[in-house]
């Protein structure tokens, strides 16, 4: 009986390690595609080392700064945890006036930090736009762009870090059908140099992506489940290509604009993208939960115009931040700042101890966990 029990044993063992390397293969990858930006519009957060330790412990790999907060660049030494470092707009003029400021800019926060400090990307301003608020700073943004990348590249690094800025979908002037996506006539001088600098150095523009805003404002035209991954059926055929939703054919309109203006090929990065829990239209929690579980699980696929390449994306925000405004914009958060978790899901990348530890249970984690 013994012999037969530990033949028995050593079966499973080894039925369990090939059903492990089968999961490993197959997994969905979302959660390598996943960031969270960590902003800090809030008087009652946790302080960085322990916001740190919240991504760690969350299995959250990547992550969005606004601005090149000391305290996060110091927890964030050995985390393994990839970085988008962001210029903020108030430092975009001196930046690109003048290339010394640049150089003494990445000498104090990129390579002090390097490479401890896994920086991906420098975002450089967040939403410019040459028309509307920031118009003002419109010109700055790629010469602040080139002055960042060269005093990146005299380190020999700008194969590993990329230097890029933010748009948001404002700048599309078309976004229907996607294949049609094409940039505002008034953006265009100012968007096309950008998107030339950026073929040049090998380097994706960044998008800030929010079906959210289009539903709440057309929500008679742009249904609900269309907008949070629910619809069960295509809704938008557009040639070859068909629309299961709103997220996937606001970005294939931003690859379209891009291929449309005929510069070259530019990858796209969704540096936001999320829902509020509160505060106006649609903002319900109920809606935000499966929006971003639905995120999560979904962007370790392609787009239909770009089925094979993920698409890394970042969930705005780690937290609900009350110094913003309006209301809505305090409730994006997937953490309270208690560091209680708002949702259920979670990032994945726990599952394979899982395994092993409940192999006569034979449990795999939820697909919300993954």
């Amino acid at each position: 009986m013994s012999s037969l029990f530990a033949t028995t044993q050593r079966f499973s063992f080894a039925v369990l390690l090939l059903l492990e390397l089968l999961f490993t293969i197959n997994l969905p990858t979302a959660d390598a595609q996943i960031g969270v930006c960590y902003g800090m519009m809030g008087n009652n957060l946790p302080p960085a080392n322990e916001v740190i330790n919240l991504y760690r412990s969350n299995n959250i790999r990547r992550m969005r700064l606004y601005d090149p907060n000391q305290a996060a660049l110091q927890a964030l030494r050995n985390s393994g945890i990839e970085l988008v470092l962001g210029v903020p707009n108030s430092d975009l003029q001196g930046l690109a006036t003048n290339a010394d400021n640049a150089r003494q800019w990445v000498q104090r926060n990129v390579l002090n930090f390097w490479p401890s400090v896994k920086i991906k990307y420098v975002a450089v301003g967040n939403e410019v736009s040459p028309v509307g608020g920031t118009s003002g700073l419109a010109q700055y943004v790629l010469p602040a762009v080139q002055n960042i990348y060269q005093a990146i590249r005299a380190q020999n690094l700008h194969n590993q870090i990329k230097v890029s800025t933010a748009i948001d979908m404002t700048l599309i002037g078309n976004s229907y059908p996607p294949s049609q996506g094409s940039f505002r006539g008034d953006v265009r001088s100012y968007l096309d140099p950008i998107i030339g600098y950026l073929v040049y150095a090998g380097a994706p523009l960044l998008v800030n992506v929010y079906p959210y805003f289009s539903y709440s404002g057309n929500p008679r035209d742009i249904s609900l489940p269309y907008a949070l991954f629910t619809s069960p059926n295509v809704l938008v055929w557009d040639g070859q290509y068909g629309y299961q939703n709103l997220f996937d054919a606001m970005l294939d309109a931003v690859h379209a604009a891009i291929d449309n203006t005929g510069i070259g090929y530019v990858e796209v990065v969704v540096s936001e993208s999320g829902w509020p829990s509160d505060g106006a239209f649609g903002a319900t929690y109920d809606n935000a939960r499966v929006y971003l579980d639905n995120l999560i699980r979904h962007v370790g696929k392609g787009t239909p115009r770009r089925p094979s390449k993920p698409t890394e994306t970042y969930i705005f925000a780690m937290f609900d931040e009350n110094q913003k405004s309006p209301e809505l914009e305090k409730h994006f958060g997937l953490f309270s700042p208690n560091k209680q978790k708002k949702y259920p899901f979670g990032f994945g990348g726990k599952w394979h101890s899982q395994v092993v530890d409940d192999c006569f249970n034979a449990t795999v984690p939820l697909k919300s966990d993954m």
